[in-house]
């Protein structure tokens, strides 16, 4: 692992980093913040992330986490959202797909498989190299994340519940097998049986009996991408049928962006804290 940069911030330390991935078959940059509680031992580990065109440099520059994370004393782990390099597939000019548009699925159709695979990059690869390399206490860890991000956490805390202790979300895309902006890239990393597509779709998951104990969502209603890529009534409607108790709260007014994200991150960080504290 190398060291890219470090500051001092709110008591503890931002980092960036980067590893030769094998799972990925490319390097990979991500960053991490570490509050001062590590310094005596073991902290919580909270996983974010992001969305569509973003790396790990988004949030980390706009989302304003590291005074809430130091206040409740967890690690912020925020890992990129796709491979990059040169000879990985790639559409530069279609913002919905390849560089910056992963989708946290482990890829099946070619040329996508071999380095489109952030599911398991970030569910084994990265989680392995974060317990080893930082003083993170692996038993407890929660997961967030924004859109596509959003997406990528609601799916693996259903299908790692003994694992995630919380799991929040910022207008994540919640169908993505039905959305206008996703359906196209499960087509191509997935292939056409819409089969595959389920075990990337939280509402599809809900339906197949995964289960989570309660989930955070808040969604600005001036976003653009509300009704055609987002819906967040799809997943109210499933963890009503299914019992998932679900708070959603509709933000009058604020848009997809980190103003939005910024506005409420640390009443998601306290959310979380709270449950990574039992």
């Amino acid at each position: 692992m190398e060291t890219i940069s470090t500051a001092k911030s709110h008591g503890g330390v931002q980092g960036v980093y980067r590893h030769q991935s094998a799972v990925t078959g490319t390097p990979m940059t991500f960053a991490v913040f570490v509050p001062p509680q590590a310094a005596n031992g073991p902290v919580p580990v909270l996983w974010y992330l992001s969305g569509l065109t973003c790396s790990h440099a988004n949030v980390m520059e706009k989302g304003e986490y590291r005074a809430a994370a130091s206040a409740h004393g967890v690690i912020i782990v925020t890992p990129d959202t796709s491979p990059r390099g040169e000879g990985v597939p790639d559409e530069k000019d279609n913002w919905q797909f390849g560089s910056g548009a992963g989708f946290y699925l482990d890829a099946t159709q070619e040329p996508y498989a071999a380095n489109y695979r952030m599911y398991s990059y970030i569910v084994e690869e990265l989680t392995a190299l974060i317990a080893a390399e930082f003083p993170a206490d692996m038993s407890r860890q929660g997961i967030f994340g924004h859109s596509m991000g959003g997406h990528g956490a609601l799916t693996m805390a259903l299908k790692h519940p003994d694992r995630f202790a919380s799991c929040s979300a910022f207008a994540p895309i919640t169908e993505p097998s039905s959305a206008d902006w996703s359906r196209p890239a499960l087509e191509k990393y997935l292939g056409v049986d819409q089969a595959a597509w389920r075990a990337y779709d939280a509402v599809a998951l809900i339906a197949d009996g995964r289960r989570f104990p309660d989930f955070l969502v808040d969604q600005g209603t001036a976003d653009p991408f509300l009704n055609t890529g987002l819906r967040p009534q799809l997943l109210a409607d499933a963890c009503q049928k299914a019992g998932i108790p679900l708070t959603l709260n509709l933000r009058e007014g604020y848009d997809h962006s980190y103003f939005f994200i910024s506005t409420f991150m640390a009443d998601h960080i306290a959310w979380h804290a709270s449950r990574l504290a039992r």
